[in-house]
């Protein structure tokens, strides 16, 4: 039985390279990547996409394929279903994507809620279209209501008001999980979908004071202090509000853990430590690690955010899959890392 690949009405996990039905042989391992498997990572330059391509080649995957965006602009429609169409990966790991703290979500939320849109349009899309096998959407626990109980749980998605500092960023993140849902409906599907809390670990990731989100933003502000021998050095807000945060080494492995091993189509999964902190607490081990020795001032004239945000993980956990780098020995080897390659720290 033949079919044409590249406008299907069953999905194309069911078919072989050669578009010839496998019947039931098209379950178990066949939605499993191999080590010769055509994966794409998207957004592979980036601080969960780099580490994502990282864990690949460590754990013995040769067959990956990445695009910059110069080469792949994936908010480009005609583009990003070319290269699907040429390029026929088997696996996608959706990594891409326009990312920023409080500061870049105020000042351009239309484009957080544009390019993300369009970004999971194309991709998921025609991954569909052009018979991907199983797909890993990645989003973020900014997805969830600023007042949400706590630790907050799966089903706690779209049962109150979101924070207005991103909402731009976690409707279209929203949007990218429902699409995934309802083409796993309607086309059967193997599409899933990552919400990870608050990730850092990474010379790659953006350090900007402006635009960087809080971790990354808080280590950079505390080594120019001790360069600069700065007597006091000033953070935001109350330095009250709880977070969870995530060694992004911890987050590439449960995405591809997950790739391997996540089959609840119809509903995304938490991925976290299950454990919080407060920005003060952050601050005094991010002071401990980089040696500064002068003192924090709290503007508490500026904003805190959502008062709370921890992740129930149980769901992740009973899988198989736990976090091993605590948030301490996390922040020696991102700052110990930073000052060996990255220009900001030299």
């Amino acid at each position: 039985m033949k079919k044409d690949i590249g406008n299907m009405g069953t999905h194309g996990c069911d078919f072989d390279s050669n578009g010839v039905f496998l019947g039931k042989l098209a379950t178990g391992d066949f939605y499993k990547m191999k080590k010769d498997s055509k994966i794409f990572v998207s957004g592979h330059n980036g601080l969960v996409g780099s580490e994502i391509l990282k864990t690949l080649k460590n754990q013995g995957y040769t067959n990956i394929i990445t695009r910059s965006h110069k080469k792949l602009d994936l908010t480009n429609q005609i583009k990003t279903k070319k290269f699907f169409k040429k390029n026929k990966p088997e696996f996608v790991f959706v990594a891409a994507a326009k990312v920023g703290g409080i500061i870049g979500n105020s000042k351009a939320p239309a484009e957080f809620v544009y390019n993300n849109l369009q970004i999971q349009l194309n991709v998921i899309h025609y991954a569909y279209e052009y018979c991907v096998k199983k797909l890993v959407f990645l989003g973020s626990s900014c997805i969830y209501p600023k007042m949400c109980p706590q630790p907050i749980k799966e089903d706690y998605l779209m049962t109150g008001l979101l924070e207005s500092s991103n909402d731009g960023y976690a409707v279209a993140k929203i949007a990218g999980i429902t699409m995934c849902n309802k083409y796993n409906f309607q086309y059967d599907t193997k599409f899933i979908s990552l919400m990870p809390t608050n990730l850092y670990g990474s010379s790659v990731d953006n350090y900007d004071l402006e635009n960087s989100h809080v971790l990354p933003a808080m280590i950079r502000k505390f080594h120019e202090a001790k360069k600069k021998g700065k007597p006091q050095m000033e953070l935001w807000g109350t330095g009250n509000p709880m977070r969870e945060f995530l060694h992004v080494k911890d987050m590439a492995e449960s995405a591809v853990f997950c790739m391997n091993n996540y089959e609840d189509y119809e509903q995304h999964v938490n991925i976290g430590t299950g454990v919080d902190v407060t920005i003060k607490e952050v601050a005094e081990i991010v002071k401990k690690v980089v040696g500064y020795e002068g003192e924090i001032v709290w503007d508490t004239d500026k904003p805190d955010g959502t008062p709370r945000k921890l992740l129930d993980v149980s769901k992740i956990n009973d899988l198989g899959w736990k976090h091993t780098i605590e948030i301490e020995d996390g922040i020696k080897s991102t700052y110990k890392e930073l000052l060996e390659n990255h220009p900001l720290f030299k």
